[in-house]
């Protein structure tokens, strides 16, 4: 469950770019999403919205993430998180990243500030009451900026089946490159406002850990709308013991129309 979680916002980023020119995505963007165990059991709930703010003096979006155990399995596995991220309007640059989560005991409180001038990172654990600051990679993206910076810079006519995309994302208190191979495209059925709908998407394998919690590497996969919104309809994992799976249930305030395939 707390890994679907993560997924859900961990897509990729890219070089810097101009999101106001085409945005894929606007103020007021709100996403639910439901997620199963194996195919049948309920697990939970999580949740997307998009504000704009000012954070000091600069005009920036902020995306808060929530997420949340339901059903059967809150009752010996809770859990409770809540991800933020203020990025720029202008460049998609992440300047604070907030990451509160609560997973059957296992806490954290974190706050990230970037500076992007000096490639630092200055990481604050609330919990343990301790700062450091981190060196980071060029252009580096949190996890939850990076799935809205990669929804304006993928271009799809510039892709074939079994093209990687590489990033460098920051996670706690360390740099990570992150991998994410293009399968193609697949028209879907999916059940979204209280309606089954045929939509085409674009599939990507992104590159997990094996071991533990996933089969193999290539475990997950993702399924995006192929229209401007690149909304993330369905995420499924083959974990050692079953699967998880995440789907879109409803959304509301999308910039552009949502396009359905009819029979």
């Amino acid at each position: 469950m707390k890994h679907i979680l993560t997924l859900i916002l961990c897509f990729a980023g890219f070089q810097a770019a101009n999101l106001e020119k085409e945005s894929a995505f606007q103020e007021g963007e709100w996403f639910k999403f439901e997620m199963s165990y194996s195919g049948f059991l309920k697990a939970g709930n999580a949740t997307l919205s998009v504000n704009e703010t000012n954070l000091e003096g600069k005009p920036v979006y902020h995306v808060v993430g929530k997420g949340w155990t339901t059903g059967a399995i809150k009752w010996f596995f809770k859990v409770k998180d809540r991800y933020e991220s203020y990025f720029d309007k202008a460049t998609g640059a992440p300047y604070k990243f907030i990451r509160k989560i609560d997973e059957g005991g296992h806490t954290k409180d974190i706050e990230i500030t970037f500076d992007h001038q000096n490639n630092i990172a200055e990481v604050n654990n609330k919990k343990h009451k301790e700062t450091k600051k981190v060196t980071t990679e060029q252009d580096v993206q949190d996890m939850v900026s990076m799935y809205y910076y990669l929804r304006n810079k993928i271009d799809i006519s510039d892709l074939k089946e079994g093209d990687e995309i590489e990033t460098n994302m920051f996670f706690d208190e360390e740099n990570y490159g992150f991998k994410l191979k293009y399968l193609g495209k697949e028209t879907i059925e999916v059940e979204v406002n209280g309606s089954e709908v045929k939509v085409k998407t674009i599939k990507f394998r992104p590159y997990v850990m094996a071991g533990r919690v996933f089969k193999e590497e290539e475990s997950l996969t993702l399924w995006v709308s192929a229209d401007k919104n690149k909304i993330p309809l369905k995420v499924k994992a083959d974990l050692a013991v079953g699967s998880l799976r995440a789907d879109l249930v409803e959304f509301k305030g999308l910039k552009h129309s949502f396009k359905i395939e009819f029979d």
